[in-house]
């Protein structure tokens, strides 16, 4: 019994560096590569990841007090979903470079299903601006996978 578990063990191990090499979920910091880090300033700030938090829980938060219904609204399929922030995904939150931001979250839909929603945003902290909203699952099925090629983070199918 002991050395099945010890094998198992060691296949486990032996196949984990494989793992990574599978298109990402969701973007991650791009990789600096040669390039040289820039010296904060105090007329500069670093943007933190609670930064980026803040920033679309503020978004979604102001777009949901304009709408009627108080629900955030997103478009998808040609059809104007009514969502509830449900959970902002703080271990996605990512820094892309050049000003740019990534947050996603899920949100509750008035029919009932759960939407996986991908921000982009750009900004200083406590003035970040929400540029591109996309729907990234439904009830927890990719509608598209993201792919880094060349230090770029592209969509890809999800087929």
């Amino acid at each position: 019994m002991f050395t099945r578990i010890i094998m198992a063990a060691a296949v486990a191990l032996w196949l984990t560096p494989a793992l990574p090499v599978r298109a990402q979920e969701h973007p991650e910091h791009p990789k600096k590569g040669a390039e040289h880090p820039k010296k904060e300033t105090g007329a500069t700030k670093a943007v933190a990841m609670a930064d980026i938090s803040a920033g679309i829980k503020k978004h979604i938060d102001t777009e949901s007090k304009k709408a009627s219904d108080k629900k955030f609204h997103a478009k998808h399929e040609g059809k104007d979903l009514a969502l509830d922030l449900v959970k902002v995904h703080e271990d996605r939150l990512s820094d892309l470079g050049g000003g740019k931001y990534f947050a996603c979250v899920d949100m509750k839909a008035t029919d009932g299903k759960t939407y996986d929603i991908d921000f982009f945003l750009t900004g200083q902290p406590g003035k970040m601006k929400v540029t591109e909203t996309t729907v990234h699952k439904v009830e927890g099925k990719p509608l598209y996978n993201w792919k880094e090629e060349n230090g770029k983070w592209k969509k890809v199918s999800a087929k």
